[in-house]
């Protein structure tokens, strides 16, 4: 069943962290010479051994499950995927396990399988073609708490930009268990450059953004946060960020918004492509 392939990929995105995100951590943890921030890296690299050795998850919050999906128009599934990725959803929760992390708004009530009013979270996007291509992106509460927007003015431009992203990691420190990946959506209004920020964590690491201005802002953000000396687990140290993405789209002449997400260290991401005669690939 096409439900098999998405519930190895969510099973693949919560224990074993992409090899990009170990390679990073590893270097981080070589040029440290801070003794506590060493052993927390080392406690993060020992967690995902574990990880990836048992097929358990890396972090006991295995986030809120959120999918991108490329459909493409010519897909004869596109009718059926809404489907297969809410029953993947509660299998995942029952067979890996996932941690229950759906609760109601007003009466506080956890649904059991991480399914409910809105989740699992569902990102559609329509393109040509015939196969479809769905991101998998178990997004952590403690580091999804730190997210934020800031509607700037036209004059502040990039330099506001880079202040608003400084001071918003200084305020976190510790909160979102760095050493974090920022993804960082500028321009379309509010609520676009969020998904911007969003997606933009997809990236593997130290993959820049193809604009070369706008590569050169992540590379100056990031020098700046790794200054701050948070270091990981907010306990100091030489690495606060393993990386910085950034995504742009126009926007309104009178605005110019800037929205902020973190990931954590475990940063857990799978693929799952469904081809037009039902035959899937599932990978990193």
């Amino acid at each position: 069943m096409l439900v098999d392939a998405i519930v190895e990929a969510i099973r693949l995105a919560v224990t074993r962290i992409p090899d990009d995100v170990v390679s990073a951590l590893s270097e981080a943890h070589a040029r440290e010479d801070n003794e506590v921030a060493r052993f927390n890296l080392e406690n993060i690299l020992r967690a995902m051994e574990i990880g990836k050795d048992g097929l358990v998850p890396v972090c006991q919050d295995t986030g809120t499950v959120t999918f991108f999906v490329e459909a493409g128009v010519g897909s004869p599934f596109l009718g059926e995927v809404k489907g297969w990725l809410v029953e993947a959803t509660k299998r995942a929760t029952e067979e890996i396990p996932l941690r229950p992390n759906a609760v109601d708004v007003l009466i506080g009530r956890n649904s059991g399988n991480n399914t409910g009013k809105g989740v699992p979270v569902i990102h559609w996007e329509l393109v040509q073609g015939d196969a479809i291509r769905i991101a998998v992106l178990p997004k952590g509460g403690g580091s999804e708490n730190c997210s934020a927007l800031a509607m700037l003015t036209p004059s502040e431009g990039w330099d506001g930009v880079k202040r608003f992203v400084v001071e918003r990691v200084k305020e976190c420190g510790g909160k979102p268990c760095p050493p974090v990946i920022l993804g960082i959506g500028v321009g379309g209004g509010a609520d676009y450059s969020l998904l911007l920020a969003k997606k933009a964590l997809l990236r593997r690491v130290g993959e820049r953004n193809p604009e070369r201005r706008i590569a050169k802002i992540e590379e100056e953000v990031l020098e700046e946060i790794n200054a701050l000396g948070i270091g990981p687990m907010g306990m100091g140290g030489k690495t606060t960020a393993l990386d910085v993405k950034i995504e742009v789209a126009h926007r309104h002449p009178a605005s110019f918004p800037v929205a902020l997400v973190f990931q954590c260290w475990a940063n857990r991401r799978a693929f799952v492509e469904i081809k037009p005669d039902g035959g899937v690939e599932v990978w990193q």
